[in-house]
């Protein structure tokens, strides 16, 4: 029997979260023998690959030829990135496709906690993921059923803290990367003053939720989750382009269409910098509605038991959906989210929704969890160092899983296999 060796890939990273899981991962890459490369386009990035890589210091109208070159170059043959709306990534992702470089790309999970999404050449509205109902009943069956994991630990103190060192040197590092945009939309030093004024105001917070839950307690409510604004959930992926739009929208609808006797529980997102005084511009629309009495605002409270309370979810397209779902309650989706499934989520409006909502598929979801878990999930975390761990070794068999086509190939002279490989 002959033992064939698998090739060798070059992998080129890019941004990739807060924190050493990119580094890491490249890492575990390189002892499987395959080849790492790292473009830096800011001083975050740097700070967060202490390894050897290269820095882009030029405009963004520079960049897309000098990417192609670099790929061209070292015959890079994966490329990978976390979330694919970054302007920069956008058109990495996009000369890339022109060289047939496989790409992948990373974003947080679209169920969590303890899994973390990996897709081939799009996330979010821009995954390839089936979602006719027909057609994921059929691929289900050929599935393995979901697995069980143990819980990933996670620890969002380090996570605020590798945040804050990334966008630390993101400042600090100006003058070495001139031409850097970050794709946030606040400006950063002023999103660090609202984080230090809502840790500062963490307890009062908590107390204010504790009182408002006990209020609405046994109480009929749909739970309404906030998303950020500047995330790309919003502003590529919705119609709104800004939270404060879907929340106007949300509000008109519950005041025209919803019973009276029904509540709605708006609830900030854990991330959300505290910028906008989100309890004012809710007070101040409902006053305006006439609903100030059956809305309710918290910024706490454990969003997994919230849903699991609720008559059912209203989301733009947040992941919290599928702890709804999870609890076989009602969701509607207002923007694009890849579980918006005819049969697993609402279908008839936002106006229909809070009288008369579809209830989920309960077999239906089981199988899209199924294709979920096969093709787009990755067990692990970036929150602990437990997690990490884990990430990093489940993300490296992902990411190296069709290496397993290439036994089929018959064998090549390695003078060939270089040659096809430079010309990739």
């Amino acid at each position: 029997m002959t033992v064939r060796r698998l090739p060798v890939r070059e992998f080129l990273f890019l941004q990739g979260p807060p924190g050493p899981f990119f580094f890491q991962l490249a890492a575990a890459l390189r002892e499987r023998g395959h080849t790492v490369r790292r473009i830096s386009l800011c001083g975050g990035d740097s700070h967060d690959w202490p390894g050897e890589g290269m820095d882009y210091r030029g405009t963004m109208g520079q960049w897309p030829m000098f990417f192609d070159r670099f790929v061209r170059r070292h015959a890079i043959t994966d490329l990978v990135l976390y979330g694919d709306c970054r302007p920069m990534h956008q058109v990495a992702l996009r000369m890339a496709q022109l060289r047939g470089i496989h790409i992948h790309v990373f974003e947080e999970g679209y169920i969590r906690p303890h899994w973390m999404t990996l897709e081939r050449d799009g996330v979010n509205g821009h995954s390839p993921l089936e979602r006719d109902p027909a057609a994921i009943m059929a691929l289900a069956q050929r599935l393995p059923p979901v697995p069980q994991q143990d819980p990933v630990p996670a620890d969002q103190g380090r996570r605020a803290r590798e945040s804050y060192w990334h966008y630390h040197h993101v400042v600090t590092g100006i003058l070495r990367f001139p031409f850097y945009r970050t794709h946030r939309q606040s400006r950063i030093v002023v999103e660090g003053v609202g984080w230090l004024l809502k840790l500062a105001r963490a307890r009062r917070r908590e107390r204010e939720a504790d009182a408002t839950l006990r209020r609405i307690a046994r109480r009929p409510y749909f739970l309404f989750p906030l998303q950020l604004t500047g995330d790309y959930q919003i502003r590529a992926h919705s119609p709104f382009g800004a939270m404060d739009v879907a929340v106007e929208y949300v509000l008109e609808s519950f005041a025209q269409a919803s019973d009276p006797d029904a509540l709605l529980l708006i609830k900030e997102h854990p991330l959300d910098s505290g910028l906008r005084n989100w309890k004012r511009t809710i007070d101040r629309a409902t006053r305006r509605l006439g609903i100030a009495d059956r809305v309710f605002h918290i910024d706490g409270g454990d969003i997994g038991l919230l849903a699991e309370s609720a008559l059912g979810m209203v989301c733009v397209n947040s992941t919290s959906g599928t702890l709804a779902l999870e609890a076989g309650l009602p969701v509607v989706v207002l923007g694009d989210a890849v579980y918006d499934v005819p049969g697993v989520t609402h279908q008839g409006g936002l106006d229909a929704f809070w009288t008369a909502p579809e209830m989920p598929d309960r077999a239906l979801y089981s199988a899209f969890k199924q294709i979920l878990h096969a093709k787009c999930l990755v067990h692990g975390g970036v929150a602990s160092e437990a997690g990490l761990e884990t990430l990093v070794r489940n993300s490296v068999e992902r990411l190296l899983g069709d290496d397993i086509a290439v036994l089929a190939q018959p064998p090549i002279e390695f003078a060939e296999a270089e040659a096809i490989r430079l010309r990739a």
